[in-house]
């Protein structure tokens, strides 16, 4: 499949009609993630929170509006992190007003964590805003340019999950 997309500006030898080459590709792909990373950073700052407490409250909102409970251990294996850093971590968002413990109904010792009604709005208002306007840019691609990008996407987090920084050299 060929691509009508031209580069936003020519080359030294390249003519205003250069079709996207990789580098562009992963130019833009570079400029979206700091995008991303901006209006992440945004979100944190409107919620008052850092980066582990806005994923636990997504993990946390995403079950709550999928019927589903959340304990710590469920927490902890979402977010990648260890069990003393979760409990540090909902202390915080306890603290702060932004999640709720409450008593596991089928566990006497277990403990269910939910974000809070005023935090889950708040959260719910700023992360769908996102969501929908990066919805609405998808749906507009044709089915099989989505599966193109989808595709090209899941190699690239396999590129980048598969580097090992221990092996580059070092001059």
């Amino acid at each position: 499949m060929t691509s009508e997309v031209t580069t936003a500006a020519p080359g030294f030898w390249y003519g205003e009609d250069s079709r996207v080459d990789a580098v562009d590709v992963l130019n833009a792909l570079r400029r979206y993630r700091t995008a991303e990373s901006s209006a992440q950073r945004r979100v944190r700052e409107e919620l008052g929170i850092g980066e582990n407490a806005l994923m636990a409250l997504r993990v946390l909102v995403d079950a709550e509006t999928s019927g589903r409970t959340v304990n710590s251990k469920e927490l902890a294996e979402r977010l990648g992190i260890t069990a003393a850093s979760t409990s540090a971590l909902v202390d915080r968002l306890v603290r702060s007003g932004h999640v709720e413990r409450h008593a596991d109904p089928g566990d006497r010792r277990g403990v269910i964590l939910t974000a809070t009604g005023k935090s889950m709005r708040r959260a719910l208002a700023v992360i769908g805003d996102l969501d929908s306007r990066a919805v609405e840019v998808a749906q507009h691609l044709p089915p099989e340019d989505m599966a193109v990008v989808v595709a090209f996407l899941q190699q690239m987090a396999g590129a980048v999950d598969e580097t090992d920084v221990t092996d580059v050299d070092e001059d």
